[in-house]
């Protein structure tokens, strides 16, 4: 490997963020449909759901290189289809449409505002269309307001105005919304707070006094100006705003949001016009009657007539519908609220005219739903405005209902998602092939252990048991002109099994095949016929028929060809014209389609070769041609050799073209066609699988037969075999190794993709297309199965295991094959105080509402009620979350093992309103090698803003020899919550604050061994180590390294170098003795590496009294770190791990994020390579501009600049871009590039590193 002064590496995003900002509806495709719009981190994404093909599917995403801020849709009058503006960092105002063929996102208009990046006072924060598309206004989150009109210029063409401006200074906006008005004048509503007032108060005492305005612009069309038409105090909590459908007949107005009520407005209203209601709250023996909610997300469904309703959701997570009650003037009469259901907390929700309703959940898996009523059969009380005033300070009585079951909602479909990612691993106990990926996802209830895999997800369709062991299977259609399978062979080892489909699969009689021998290959041949090639020769079939719903044959004529004497078939190829098989003396015979369908071999032409014939392949016979032009024969002296079946000028046939040496004996080969990114759009490949497990691509010439561009890829350790089959509707390829492969053309960028199946193994499969159903049929020893594929365009899969909590912190025993997750939820009651309000609440369960609730406002944590529970139990977490109350804590220790029982072994809870923080496996020297302990570090009545405790301890616990049980020891009082615990020289190593303590374990607590008060200048948040050194990660000042010297007493811990930069660390990993990898909290992956004289001097005195004189330099350590690398990757790091991701692969650094991201960094192996993609990058960031408007450089250097890092996803655009773009890059590149070789190039990087 070349060696490179500084590190290079490629960023590569491996599963894309799924924690989703926004998403909306509307026909983006101009096909009448509704489809959804989500934004997903940087990537803007169209999905559809379909009755028809029952499901959710991705139609179409893109990167746009910025931060989506907020998104929303147009159409102006005479439109066909929605437009897309959103708002980014980039300081412009961008609008698409989205085109089908190509599959892009068309840039309409490109209006630059303001400065990049996300600012006070640039407008961005806050978008709203006029329903009739006529204008845009955006917002900053002070001062700033601007509106856009659009006007149709022309047929097609949208013109757009220069911005209007409707700015006032000293201003908060908190919401923002389009009215509806028909078509008078557009006018937008805002929730404004001017503090001004308090901004001339040096007493502070006008902040309290400050109003909330609910302000009303609009936008005069005639003069071309934007005026603040009204505006009226609300609620001070008022925070969100949804709009009435106005119009002909219609009230129009805006319903007002705020902390427990809801209320209508409308412009120019008196106070006996506006309408209030209460949030209700829910009733329940663990409910706080006096806690108030708020809606945190809802959305307006307009029915057929006119009519319309809403569904709103509160912060627990209730969605109820809330209707308007108007005459036939528009006047409103009153606002009623019913509760509807339950769902999970939500960022956007989203309902389609075909029923289904879309949840954008704020954690956790994304689900569809169906809706099965609008809420009007429910048994749940209706409130009403009527009985609330008007004055949301004014007392009222609280209205309450009881949370049940979902009842007019069905879940349909859910969406995996990763979306909190906690903390993630990369470990294999389980000893597959590949490592997995374990993460810990999710909040509340809803939380997971997660093993992600690199598979596509299968669908079992059929399983069915066989009267023996199968090696081989086939299904082959009866003529020509079939467009189903009507025969399946099972080949066994000395006979074979016919089967014929219909209604139910039975066995065949009289059907014409030789059953008393094991066969190695079925054809359907000709016109009528069907041959089955055995090792003592070939069968030929003609006229097979079998009567409807009967599996009862006509006894076909058949014809045989035996092979000579004392000579077998081994192997054997074929297609509807061309058979060719292989003896065992190394003769390989070919026969043609004869004009009565009968078999004719050719004469005077065959091959024979010295060594064995293992394996050959014929393709298809190409459309509008009689035969296929080429045969691939792979034999034992490790080639495969290219023979023509097609005459050549000489007219001879069978003659060796092209020959290709290998590292291995070949044990399968195929060749099929299938869809790539060349000018035809199609292309013939050669597939080849080695005994040693290898897989070989290669493009074999149509015409020459020439073998070119080859890729490979380690596939596991069995030897390869290969089944033609289709999936998606497009050519494909199954290896059948240690477990089966697809060898695929991605649907969207076209590039050809090779990964493994979420499924068991199997020696033999075949493409089965049935009336019912189409896919894939295999055997496994005496299991008959047939699959088809989900999806495509996702290449991993997720396996989650349910959690208690949200999960904070893991770590796994991987030779026990269990992980220790300590989980805890702030604000919510532990489950000892749970189980003790149920079991008061039971002899009461019958007493009203009314006699434990305080009327005063204040929050208690009891309510003796069981209403909305059964029988005093506890509603279902993972629907309805856990019951809150301020300042506690629920918190455990959960052993999860998701390899052998998958599942929540043990759990143990923490009493006394205690959390844990950390947690460590570690054994101790003291205490004999073979007992382990796990070290958890806890913290009582922890509170974040002010920051305090009342008390803070590190617990031990003794695990069982087979990691399955945890033992309490004993528990160790310290002064500050120890945020990270680390095994460290058989002893434990602690952050305590901003100290740094060494521990041995004592009888009855901790034992310190070494301390070194304010290792750090913040606290310390994490701990890694190798030998003696240890990096030591700040809450806010990045890292700093220790070194530990133990030849002295006591041990000393001396901090010796730290950075240059105040980074928020949130994770850490070392490269190296020297180098260290982090992410902070801002979005960044970084990595410093200590000065090699720095380094070694720290190591050389054994008491360390080098370091100790050494003066400290600006507060901080000695001696500062170097950056080598930086890079923004819009998503916060959770965790870092120096890992390799498939078999046999190199070692990346691997990062998850907690919006659900998960990539790679990849150390380049070759400077020329490393040059070449410097270049594409450089050119693609000019040719291919991001969607947002961004400046990519800009971009991806956020805070820092970006150092040493090439943007892999930016890269991989390279492979989406039409031909002519493609090579007019390519042909700015220095080196000699094409396309086909930069196009390998990006295919391995991703292929041989990640997935």
């Amino acid at each position: 490997m070349t060696s490179f002064s500084t590190m290079s590496l490629y960023a590569l995003t491996v599963k894309q963020p799924s924690a989703t900002q926004d998403a909306i509806t509307g026909d983006f495709m101009g096909n009448q449909k509704q489809q959804i719009l989500t934004a997903n981190g940087t990537r803007l994404s169209i999905f559809e759901v379909s009755r028809r093909q029952k499901g959710f599917q991705e139609i179409y995403s893109q990167d746009v290189f910025g931060i989506i801020r907020r998104i929303a849709k147009f159409r102006l009058a005479g439109g066909n289809k929605d437009l897309i503006v959103i708002t980014t960092d980039s300081g412009r105002l961008v609008t698409y449409e989205y085109e089908n063929d190509p599959q892009q996102f068309k840039t309409v208009h490109y209006e630059t505002f303001g400065k990049s990046g996300i600012r006070r006072v640039v407008p961005g924060e806050y978008l709203a269309v006029d329903p009739k598309g006529r204008a845009i206004m955006i917002a900053s989150t002070e001062k700033n307001k601007l509106v856009y009109i659009l006007t149709r210029s022309g047929q097609t063409d949208i013109a757009i105005s220069s911005p209007l401006e409707a700015h006032k200074p000293q201003t908060l906006v908190y919401c923002l919304i389009g009215l509806d008005v028909g078509y008078d004048n557009p006018m937008f509503a805002a929730l404004e707070l001017d503090y001004s007032a308090a901004e001339a108060d040096p007493s502070g005492e006008a902040v309290g006094e400050l109003q909330k305005e609910l302000v009303y612009y609009e936008l005069d069309l005639g003069l071309n100006h934007i005026v603040r038409k009204w505006s009226e105090p609300v609620d001070r909590t008022a925070h969100t705003l949804f709009r009435v459908p106005g119009g002909q007949n219609s009230p129009s107005g805006v319903l007002c949001c705020g902390e427990d009520n809801i209320t209508y407005h409308r412009i120019f209203n008196t106070k006996s016009q506006m309408h209030r209601l209460a949030i209700p709250r829910r009733e329940g023996a663990t409910e706080d009657p006096n806690r108030k909610r708020i809606i945190v997300t809802g959305t307006l469904y307009t029915l057929k007539g006119g009519d319309f309703f809403y569904l709103l959701q509160t912060d627990d997570g209730d969605v109820f519908k809330l209707t308007v009650a108007h005459d036939n003037n528009g006047t409103v009469e009153k606002i009623k609220i019913k509760y509807f259901d339950t769902l999970p907390i939500a960022n956007s929700i989203c309902i389609l005219r075909a029923g289904f309703v879309y949840l954008a959940c704020e954690s956790g898996d994304r689900t569809v739903y169906e809706l099965e009523s609008l809420g009007e059969e429910t048994d749940d009380p209706v409130f009403e405005s009527t009985q609330f005033p008007v004055d949301p300070l004014a007392a009222y009585a609280p209205p309450f209902f009881k949370p049940r079951d979902l009842s007019n909602l069905t879940a349909v479909e859910t969406l995996p998602s990763l979306n909190p990612i906690m903390g993630m691993e990369v470990a294999n106990p389980a000893l597959e092939d590949a490592p997995q990926i374990y993460t810990i996802n999710g909040t509340g209830g809803r939380s997971t252990f997660g093993t992600t895999r690199n598979a596509l997800e299968v669908l079992d369709l059929i399983e069915s048991p066989l009267p023996a062991n199968a090696i081989g299977v086939w299904t082959t259609k009866m003529n020509v002109e079939d467009t189903e399978d009507q025969i399946i062979v099972l080949s066994m080892n000395t006979s074979t099994f016919i089967l014929k489909i219909g209604e139910d699969v039975e066995q065949a009689q009289a059907h014409g095949f030789f059953e008393e021998s094991s066969t190695l290959g079925v054809q359907q041949f000709g016109e009528d016929c069907i041959i089955q090639i055995h090792p003592r020769g070939i069968r030929h079939i003609r006229g097979l028929e079998f009567p409807p719903e009967s599996a009862q044959g006509n006894d076909p004529k058949t014809m045989n060809w035996d092979a000579p004497p004392h000579r077998t078939i081994v192997a054997c190829a074929a297609n509807n014209r061309q058979v060719a098989i292989a003896l065992s003396s190394g003769q390989i015979l070919y026969f043609e389609c004869d004009s009565d369908g009968s078999l004719a071999m050719a004469e005077d032409d065959d091959i024979t070769l010295d060594s064995t014939i293992n394996s050959i392949a014929i393709p298809e016979v190409p459309e509008g041609s009689v035969r296929a032009n080429f045969m691939a024969v792979g034999c034992s002296d490790q080639t495969v050799r290219i023979y023509n079946l097609a005459p050549d000028v000489e007219g001879n046939i069978l003659r060796s073209i092209s020959v290709q040496g290998l590292s291995s004996p070949p044990s399968d080969l195929t060749i099929n066609y299938m869809r790539d990114k060349s000018p035809r759009g199609y292309s013939q490949f050669l597939h080849i699988g080695l005994r040693s497990g290898v897989y070989i691509r290669s493009v074999l010439d149509e015409m020459t037969g020439e073998i070119g561009d080859t890729r490979r890829r380690f596939l596991g350790p069995d030897a390869i075999t290969f089944a033609r089959v289709t999936a998606a509707g497009e050519p494909a390829v199954v290896a059948m190794t240690s477990r089966p492969w697809l060898a695929y053309t991605h649907p969207r960028t076209a590039a050809l993709q090779l990964t493994p199946l979420n499924y068991i193994p199997f020696k033999s499969a075949w493409n089965f297309d049935g009336s019912a159903f189409k896919g894939i049929i295999c055997v496994n020893a005496n299991e008959l199965r047939i699959f088809t594929f989900n999806d495509l365009l996702d290449n991993t899969t997720y396996e989650p295991i349910p959690l208690k909590y949200t999960p904070r912190k893991f770590v796994s025993y991987s030779d026990q094959g269990v992980f220790y997750v300590i989980e805890s939820e702030h604000n919510t009651i532990g489950a000892d105080i749970r189980q003790t309000l149920i079991d008061q609440a039971e002899p009461e369960k019958e007493a009203p509402p009314e006699e434990n609730r305080d009327t005063d406002g204040d929050e208690t944590m009891t309510n003796g009620h069981t209403n909305g529970l059964a029988h005093g139990d506890e509603l279902d977490p993972r629907t309805f979350g856990y019951p809150k109350a301020q300042g506690q804590w629920a918190s455990c220790i959960q052993i999860v093992d998701p390899i052998t029982e998958k599942k929540v072994i043990q759990t143990l809870e923490l009493k006394d309103n205690k959390s844990a923080v950390s947690i460590a496996l570690a054994y101790f020297e003291s205490r004999g090698e073979n007992d382990m302990y796990l070290c958890v570090g806890v913290a009582k009545d922890l509170q974040f803003t002010p920051y305090q405790y009342t008390a803070a301890s590190i617990q031990l616990y003794r695990v069982s020899l087979d990691g399955r049980q945890l033992e309490f020891m004993h528990e160790t009082e310290v002064s500050e919550p120890p945020l990270a615990l680390l095994p460290f020289k058989g002893k434990l190593i602690a952050g305590i604050g901003a100290d740094l303590a060494l521990y041995d374990c004592g009888m009855r607590s901790l034992l310190r061994k070494a301390m070194q008060t304010n290792a750090v200048s913040t606290r310390i948040v994490g701990l890694k180590t190798q030998g003696s050194r240890i990096i030591v990660s700040d809450q806010a000042q990045s890292v700093t390294y220790v070194v530990h010297k133990d030849q002295v007493h006591p041990n000393r811990l001396i901090p010796f170098a730290d950075d240059t930069i105040a980074r928020h660390t949130t994770c850490t990993e070392m490269l190296d003795y020297e180098t260290t990898v982090g992410g902070d909290k801002f979005g960044n992956i970084w990595i410093v590496r200590c000065p090699t004289k720095v380094s070694e001097a720290s190591d050389e005195s054994p008491d360390g009294l080098n370091l100790t004189q050494d003066k400290a330099y600006l507060a901080g350590a000695p001696n500062r770190l170097d950056s080598v690398a930086h890079y923004f990757t819009n998503d916060i790091p959770t965790s870092l791990q120096r890992t390799n991701l498939i078999s046999g692969g190199e070692r990346v650094i691997f990062w998850s994020g907690i919006q659900g991201t998960l990539g790679a960094l990849i150390p380049f192996q070759s400077r020329r390579q490393h040059k070449m993609f410097q270049q594409l990058e450089s050119q693609l960031r000019n040719d291919d501009k991001p969607l947002s408007g961004r400046d990519h450089l800009a971009y991806r250097s956020y805070y820092v600049p970006v150092k040493s890092v090439i943007d892999g996803d930016l890269v991989e655009r390279f492979l989406v871009l039409n031909r002519d773009k493609r090579e007019g890059i390519v042909g700015q590149l220095q080196g000699n590039w094409t396309s086909e070789m930069v196009d390998e190039a990006i295919w391995n990087m991703r292929g041989l590193y990640a997935f």
